[in-house]
């Protein structure tokens, strides 16, 4: 008999001591060479006496290995005994892979080779990956988002080849197989161009470090059957790129032009040529402001680029390019690139930039639904995790829920994973400790679960609750009992993070940490912060937000699906019962005693945000019932539960101070809610907590001078006007108008001002015709020698003749200039047309073009830099809509 594949026999001699085996292989497949590797190490450790050869031994027992089999799926395999022979059939190199490793683990576990086997599986889905971002916690200096550059400096842990072998075996132990690595603009780390030698970001000594280490990486992934892709985003280009030709490295607005679309072009084909077996997942969004340029971009830049890779190797063979569907009309894109090139993937976000639901609905999984019904396979991409860190995470139920609703109700038969802690500052975890932990390590149960579920989804409850309750007891050297008490605790608090953001935050993004806490202002009035436009309809099941609650509780009107009150009553549920869970299991554990303390500290942080946060929703229940009753009674009764809210505040506080470095690694200016990153600032509940105490006596103070009036209300402050500053315009606009009532900002008759805040009254805006604004776009240039702030009022309105705020969520750059927060909240109404929210882009002393996107947006004029520090909400709102009440809390 001809053996085309792996030929292991296994003699067992009875008279000896040792059991002897001999492993026979005629191959060099790498992946099945790593797998003999990992099989001689589980048989040597229960003292088996191994014996490699190249021909079969004439014994009477026998492993066998044999060729591919037709009969299988991709990745699958079947071990089969016949009285003492076993035979290992894969469908192919990966398949093959697995069932060596199977039957390693099935060693392993059994102390001996299993006497009796009979085993076919295979994958459900068939991608299954991690992703590490190439990313700091911090911009660095003179370069924007997403940019950094391959260097020692920046990421000295990518140079170390320990720390990825740890990394991959802990891949393929959990059968992934792709590997995403995240960086803005990774080719002018990679590769040389010679029309642009310019081009290139790091040194020669470290291009040379990068070609080693990238191949090291590659050539590893490929023994564990691990796809490598390299993902960037568009349009970035490389800082010397951009300084030789005097423009910025990425501009949202910027049009495609022939030497950036050359540059980028050439970039990928290089990549490609010199790394032809790596996969390349395109980010369109974000740095590209039109469907239209996506198109293009991808259609006559990227996708020529790999061709031009493959012609200059003489390789027909299509890697394959993934089309992200963020911020681009992904389905629009796939149907004109399917013609030009066929090995394409989509992939899109599952829970946007959190983990919210296993019940994913509404317009974000109508957008899988089209990219998974166009026949190539769609990826669901677990991202970010922003309402997930800082704390340990790992309920197997919630995970195992979600990945079923990726397939059942996405469509979606691949998985694409991020860490679920840590991804800023990866590959370290949060944690206070020295050294430092390993993210891959703390989060263990994390990468396990999802990879398990991916493997296969529709497992038996029961049959999980002792597999969970076996690994955890295992890991912490507890009986059977102790172990699924640590389990219970982990899928107790693994309901508060998802319940709470899906009923009560703004966004799903980064631009919201949900576990420093949300603002009172923030809970009674959201949509002054922007909710994310779909996140309601999408990131949970049918129900109601605080203010529809309030509103409907006022008009005895009947409730509808998941309200307020359930998910509060239920999160201090979940965490009483998960802190009892943890604590009933402290005796038994013996093993990894310090990470189980750390695992339990996370236990009783989840349950002080838990009624820390339903004490600031009791609260903001009665605000709003003041806002319809006016009786100054139910902010009596709001009081005290605003102050048990930070009495659970501060208990949080002292169990994190010691034991976390931060809430978010990602320390910038992107993040806003509850409060600002900027300058890697209030990113710890210590830091939150004056925040909190100021909001607090605000309150307390606004009672007491409500209660102090004659009429039961109160003369706000009157704001004073900000003061205008001259700057030179250097471009033409058709005039100016003052801010007061009666005037007409637009020629069609509807665009009259009405009600202008006190503040912009001493302002003149810029005229603009709004047909251009629609065709074109609105641009600005001036020239100043101060510092300054350029006033615009977007329009608060969804309608696409407007122009859109700048959103986190699409453009990560896009509070560049302090511009993503709304400064005046519905602060100018106009006849005809919607109510104008005011931003304001600070600038400092210089030439600047300020470049808009289409729609109509009005530009009113600049002021002093010291201006327009404080926000809130003007409250010039309709007839039938209520003033906003979050001038409580200021």
């Amino acid at each position: 008999m001809k053996y085309l594949s792996l030929l292991l026999t296994v003699f067992i001699l009875s008279c000896s001591s040792k059991n002897k085996i001999t492993i026979v292989s005629d191959q060099q497949s790498p992946r099945i060479n790593f797998g003999i590797e990992k099989l001689t190490e589980a048989l040597e450790a229960q003292e088996y006496e191994v014996t490699l050869s190249a021909e079969k031994p004439d014994q009477e027992s026998y492993i066998l290995i044999a060729e591919e089999s037709d009969s299988l799926d991709k990745e699958g395999f079947k071990i089969q005994s016949d009285d003492n022979d076993i035979t290992i059939s894969g469908a192919d190199p990966s398949g093959t892979l697995y069932g060596i490793l199977e039957l390693a683990d099935q060693i392993t576990k059994a102390g001996s080779i299993p006497e009796s086997i009979n085993l076919i599986d295979r994958p459900e889905m068939v991608l299954r990956g991690t992703c590490i971002g190439l990313q700091k916690t911090t911009y660095l200096e003179g370069r924007g988002v997403y940019e950094y550059p391959y260097t020692p400096e920046n990421f000295p842990w990518f140079y170390d080849k320990d720390l990825w072998i740890e990394y991959l075996d802990m891949m393929v132990d959990n059968r992934l197989n792709s590997l995403y690595l995240w960086n803005g603009h990774p080719f002018a780390s990679l590769v040389k161009l010679d029309d642009y030698p310019f081009a290139v970001e790091v040194s020669d000594e470290d291009f040379k470090k990068n070609e080693e280490i990238f191949r090291f990486i590659t050539e590893e992934a490929d023994k564990r059957g691990i796809w490598v892709i390299q993902m960037f985003y568009n349009i970035i280009v490389s800082k010397p790129f951009a300084e030789h030709y005097g423009i910025e490295t990425q501009d949202r607005s910027r049009p495609i032009t022939p030497v950036i679309a050359d540059y980028t072009q050439k970039s990928i084909a290089a990549f490609v040529e010199k790394y032809p077996n790596v996969g390349l997942l395109v980010a369109l969004g974000e740095a590209m402001n039109t469907v239209d340029d996506d198109v293009e971009w991808f259609t006559k830049t990227v996708i020529p680029g790999v061709q031009d890779g493959l012609k200059a190797i003489g390789s027909t063979e299509e890697p394959p390019i993934i089309l992200r569907a963020h911020d681009t009309d992904a389905p629009l894109v796939m149907e004109k690139a399917l013609p030009l090139y066929k090995n394409l993937y989509t992939t899109h976000k599952y829970n946007g930039e959190s983990l919210t639901t296993y019940q994913p609905r509404g317009p974000w999984s109508e957008i899988h639904k089209k990219l998974s019904s166009l026949g190539s396979t769609h990826i669901s991409n677990v991202h970010i995790l922003a309402n997930l860190e800082p704390f340990r995470y790992g309920s197997p139920d919630f995970i195992q829920k979600s990945v079923q609703a990726m397939h059942e109700v996405h469509g979606a038969n691949a998985l694409h994973l991020y860490p679920q802690t840590s991804y800023w500052d990866w590959p370290y975890a949060p944690d206070n400790t020295e050294p430092r932990l390993l993210e891959m390590n703390r989060d263990w149960i994390w990468y396990k679960a999802w990879s398990r579920y991916a493997w296969k989804s529709n497992r038996d409850r029961n049959d999980e609750i002792s597999f969970w309750s076996k690994q955890l007891s295992d890991m912490y050297g507890t009986d059977q009992e102790s172990g699924s008490q640590i389990l219970q605790a982990y899928e107790e608090a693994g309901e508060i993070a998802p319940k709470t953001l899906r009923r009560f935050g703004i966004t799903e993004g980064n631009r919201q940490t949900l576990l420093l806490g949300m603002f009172e202002s923030q809970l009674v009035n959201p949509y002054k912060w922007r909710v994310y436009p779909g996140f309601y309809e999408s990131c949970g099941p049918v129900g109601e937000i605080l203010i529809e609650y309030a509103k409907k509780e006022w008009e005895n009107q009947p409730h509808e699906g998941e309200t307020p009150v359930q998910i509060i009553d239920e999160i201090v549920a979940h965490g009483k019962k998960a802190v009892e869970a943890i604590d009933k299991a402290e005796k038994a554990v013996s093993d990894n005693k310090s990470e189980f303390k750390r695992l339990q500290n996370d236990m009783y942080c989840y349950d002080a945000f838990a009624n820390f946060f339903s004490e600031k929703v009791k609260a903001a229940l009665l605000v709003l019932r003041y806002s319809y009753s006016n009786e100054i009674t139910d902010l009596d009764k709001a009081l005290p539960h605003l102050e048990q809210s930070l009495a659970y505040y501060e208990k949080l506080v002292n169990l994190t101070k010691d034991s976390y470095l931060y809430a978010n690694s990602m320390q910038t200016a992107q993040r806003r809610i509850p409060i600002g990153g900027d300058d890697g600032n209030n990113k710890t509940w210590n830091e939150l907590l004056p925040h909190y105490e100021r909001e607090l006596a605000n309150f307390k103070r606004n009672i007491e001078r409500l209660k102090a009036s004659k009429n039961g209300e109160i003369d706000r402050v009157v704001e004073e006007p900000w003061q205008p500053v001259e700057v030179e315009l250097l471009t033409k606009n058709k005039g100016f108008y003052s801010l007061k009532s009666g005037t007409q900002i637009y020629n069609d008759e509807g665009a009259v001002l009405e009600k202008i805040a006190p503040e912009l009254q001493n302002l003149k805006g810029l005229k603009f015709i709004a047909d251009s604004q629609n065709k074109h776009g609105t641009k600005i240039q001036f020239k100043t020698d101060k510092q300054v702030k350029l006033i615009i009022g977007y329009f608060n309105t969804d309608q696409k003749r407007f122009l859109f705020p700048p959103s986190l969520e699409t453009n990560a750059a896009g509070n560049t200039h302090g511009e993503a927060e709304v400064i005046l909240a519905n602060a100018i109404t106009l006849k005809d047309l919607p109510r104008i929210n005011i931003h304001a882009y600070s600038y400092g002393p210089g030439e600047h073009t300020l470049s808009l996107g289409k729609g109509r947006v009005l530009v009113l004029g600049f002021i002093n830099a010291n201006d327009a520090e404080t926000s809130r909400d003007v409250g010039f709102v309709g007839k039938d809509e209520k003033e906003a009440v979050d001038w409580l809390f200021y």
